[in-house]
């Protein structure tokens, strides 16, 4: 997968896999987090997040500033390596039972200064690599490379924090059920009027259970369950050590990179390396690239979903628990096996593949079959799951395809036919169109989140799992085509002197996307499901009617 590339793309690849571990673990629970402890509406838990996510993908504009203008790309990114380490550990100190909620805000802004100072300027990082004319054919499949290296430690996140929960959960003799939090909040502020539906659901975890002790039981659980989120959060900090460790240890591989267009004017030795643009071409190039950013704000608005109204609708109106087959799509340690199964019975049956590429086909199909068929016999016929493990599916399937997609665009370039990075982008925002297409249709006979007051669907509203797995495949696809192409475009168009600046406007552009998924969640309430979904849906196709109708523009300043 790295042959060919420079080795600085692996150190890059690898750090940004420990923090994209830390952050989606966080990220997965979040609004779980501040419903459970806190009380919030799905509203207001949707609108924190939302500002939140605005934040950590706004402050690149001030990350990619000091990097260009005063620290240099490898100080700002270690700068921030250090801040979100100070801010998950804010997260993840254990407060008492609905209190604390001034320190969890203050390391959300912690956190999202240091995302900052690291994301964008990283990226920035891995485009000087292939500024080298040696590299810079393979600068788009490098983009793709590096998002693969987010989404494998993103991969992993909601089952570790789900695994964490569930120890915890079980050290305090509970286990989880989606449907406590919101009636015990209700019981516990005097506003559940059936009293008799939440303690029925108690005594299912305690069946001793009596009027006289059930809030004694609400505060305990929902204590436990917070608890176990702060655990979830603590995870980020060792992931952000492990981060810290491979971008200092190995900084021979990237330090040839590490200049800005500042630094380089300053030096005697890489002053000729110094690229001058007209105002002109400097204009033509900007314009380009907030076209493109208009455009992706609704992409993430869309996609970020996934940890508001996506999550919300896992929780509400998705089955809890499925049988044994179905259970390998939510368990790693049996799905993983399967895929490198599959992978390797691909290689034994590829025409043209070596002698020795289909034995290790054959070896590698067996091997894995057999520990797939192994995990799946310990399954028990019926297997609940919590709703954040239906994250998984975005990074697993990112993971799965990337490969596809290189060889796909590899095949296409050698005859001539790729797409260029642009018109990718367009055809990103159709395919996400079509997976909100997917729940639209889901939705169309389920009562809305009003009609049941906030509360889980009865199981008759209930809902198979493979609506919102399909809906995840669909938004991968659109994602590969549209989010790494969209950074390689920013890194080769962005002017020398504003590389870690325009770095910043893809992630500002990211942040305006991440609010407008808090004013969705705001909806979740107030509008029919299937309107909700909708929404989307309309707001997807009209950017990609968008991007096409200046496609020629962006082709041009592209094509350099």
């Amino acid at each position: 997968m790295f042959k060919g590339h420079p080795k600085g793309l692996i150190v890059a690849f690898f750090a940004n896999m420990g923090e994209r571990f830390g952050f989606y673990t966080m990220v997965s629970i979040f609004v779980l987090f501040m419903q459970a402890k806190y009380g919030l509406s799905s509203g207001s838990a949707g609108y924190i997040y939302g500002i939140f996510m605005f934040c950590v993908y706004f402050f690149p504009l001030l990350g990619g500033y000091l990097a260009d203008r005063v620290l240099g790309y490898g100080k700002t990114i270690s700068l921030g390596l250090v801040v979100m380490f100070i801010g998950y550990l804010m997260l993840a100190l254990p407060t008492q039972f609905n209190t604390g909620f001034g320190l969890v805000l203050a390391a959300l802004a912690v956190i999202a200064l240091g995302t900052g100072l690291f994301k964008g300027n990283l990226q920035a990082l891995v485009g000087n690599l292939y500024d080298d004319p040696k590299y810079s054919a393979l600068r788009d499949r490098a983009f793709n490379i590096f998002y693969m290296g987010i989404n494998i430690g993103a991969m992993f996140a909601p089952s570790a924090s789900e695994k964490i929960c569930n120890w915890i959960l079980a050290k305090d003799h509970f286990r989880y059920d989606a449907r406590i939090p919101a009636l015990a909040h209700d019981f516990l502020q005097g506003k559940l009027a059936d009293v008799s539906q939440f303690l029925e659901v108690a005594r299912e975890q305690n069946p001793s259970l009596t009027l006289d002790n059930l809030k004694s039981f609400a505060e305990n659980y929902l204590g436990s369950l917070s608890k176990s989120y702060h655990f979830g959060f603590g995870v980020a900090c060792l992931s952000l050590i492990i981060s810290m460790l491979i971008f200092w240890g190995f900084k021979k591989y990237y330090k040839h990179a590490d200049f800005t267009e500042k630094q380089k004017a300053v030096s005697e030795e890489l002053k000729s390396q110094v690229v001058e643009l007209t105002p002109e071409q400097t204009k033509e190039r900007l314009v380009a690239l907030m076209l493109v950013f208009f455009v992706v704000i609704f992409f993430w608005m869309a996609f970020q979903q996934s940890a508001v109204t996506m999550t919300f609708f896992a929780r509400d109106y998705t089955v809890p628990q499925v049988d044994r087959l179905t259970n390998l799509w939510f368990d790693l340690t049996g799905l993983i096996p399967l895929y490198l199964a599959l992978v390797g019975l691909f290689f034994l049956l590829k025409k043209g593949a070596s002698r020795n590429a289909r034995l290790a086909g054959a070896l590698t199909a067996v091997v894995f079959g057999v520990l797939t068929y192994m995990r799946y016999k310990t399954y028990p016929e019926v297997n609940p799951f919590q709703p954040q493990r239906f994250q998984h599916f975005n990074p697993f399937f990112i993971v799965s395809l990337t490969p596809l997609v290189i060889a796909l665009f590899a095949y296409l370039n050698k005859k001539g036919k790729e797409p260029s990075a642009p018109r990718k982008i367009g055809y990103g925002m159709l395919l996400t169109a079509l997976a909100f297409s997917i729940l639209v249709i889901c939705s169309l006979r389920l009562p809305s989140p009003a009609e049941l007051g906030g509360k889980v669907a009865p199981p008759e509203y209930q809902v198979s799992v493979y609506w919102l797995i399909s809906t995840y495949f669909l938004l991968t696809v659109a994602e590969l085509f549209l989010s790494p192409m969209g950074i390689s475009f920013v890194s080769k168009v962005a002017p020398p002197k504003y590389k870690g600046l325009m770095q910043g406007g893809w992630f500002a552009a990211t942040a305006i996307g991440n609010y407008l998924v808090g004013v969705v969640g705001w909806l979740w309430m107030k509008v029919p499901l299937w309107t909700l979904w909708s929404i989307l849906v309309v707001a997807c196709l009209l950017s990609a009617a968008f991007m096409f109708s200046i496609m020629k523009k962006l082709e041009k300043v592209a094509r350099g």
